[in-house]
């Protein structure tokens, strides 16, 4: 049986109880008391400064695991409102040169502050999130291709979640995931991953008819489905992660926790 891991993507908005603050110094030790890991998801908007995230990586309890999502500068263009308010400090070449894993010189610089913030950090997955504008087609293909040719990863594993209409092309992802040892990132309850990495990494933005539609609760239903299938691809996986990332998220993990050692 594979090593499964259950997690959030997030932890700001949890909530520890009635006067955690009397026994813990911050939400972030509070909630690595009750998880064991975290995909840090702030970074893919703002990197924090490298005192930042040691001072993070000083705040958990021993054995607790970061996952984290890389910087928006490698996967989005100025054009993607998930930039908006945070441009301002931007060079005019940054501008013009960041986004769709363009291997120019200030996209590989911003995977090297990646890097560095997820070293600190000690993350054993990088999640890059491409957004549903960076179509399936050649260009950004090699755009990919020359990009992971040059990145330097070291022991970190690399997950990458298509959108938009690659998931209408398994067989292009399936080979670039081949092509370059990445972890296909999906949804478990919408669809089944498609690398043959010993890792595998599951994202759950819930089940509303809009795939991104975060406003979701898990049933218990659901989440017991979920256990069956997260067994099954523990059949071909060393490691599962399971990451909640919609509204009821540290309700959902803690349910399936449960679930899962029933």
């Amino acid at each position: 049986m594979a090593d499964i891991k259950i997690g959030t993507c997030g932890y700001r908005g949890y909530r520890p109880g009635k006067n955690w603050k009397e026994t813990y110094n911050n939400k972030l030790e509070a909630f690595s008391d009750t998880f064991n890991l975290v995909e840090l998801n702030r970074t893919f908007y703002k990197l924090p400064m490298l005192k930042t995230a040691e001072r993070w990586r000083g705040e958990v309890k021993a054995g607790f695991e970061f996952t984290l999502k890389a910087w928006q500068a490698i996967t989005h263009t100025m054009t993607s409102p998930t930039w908006r308010k945070r441009s301002e400090k931007l060079t005019q070449t940054q501008k013009r040169h960041f986004g769709n894993f363009r291997s120019n010189e200030e996209v590989m610089k911003a995977w090297d502050q990646t890097r560095q913030i997820a070293d600190a950090l000690r993350a054993t997955v990088c999640v890059l999130q491409a957004p549903a504008s960076f179509g399936c087609n050649g260009k950004n293909e090699n755009n990919m291709h020359r990009f992971f040719d040059k990145a330097d990863r070291g022991d970190m594993a690399i997950g990458w979640e298509p959108r938009g209409d690659w998931n209408a092309h398994p067989e292009r992802i399936k080979d670039m995931c081949e092509t370059h040892g990445l972890i296909h990132i999906v949804d478990l309850m919408r669809r089944e991953p498609l690398s043959e990495h010993p890792v595998s990494y599951i994202r759950l933005h819930g089940l509303n008819e809009k795939e991104f539609d975060y406003a979701y609760d898990y049933s218990d239903t659901e989440l017991k489905e979920l256990v069956k299938r997260i067994k099954k691809l523990g059949e071909r996986h060393d490691t599962v992660y399971c990451m909640f990332n919609n509204d009821a998220m540290y309700d959902n993990a803690r349910t399936l926790m449960k679930f899962m050692d029933t």
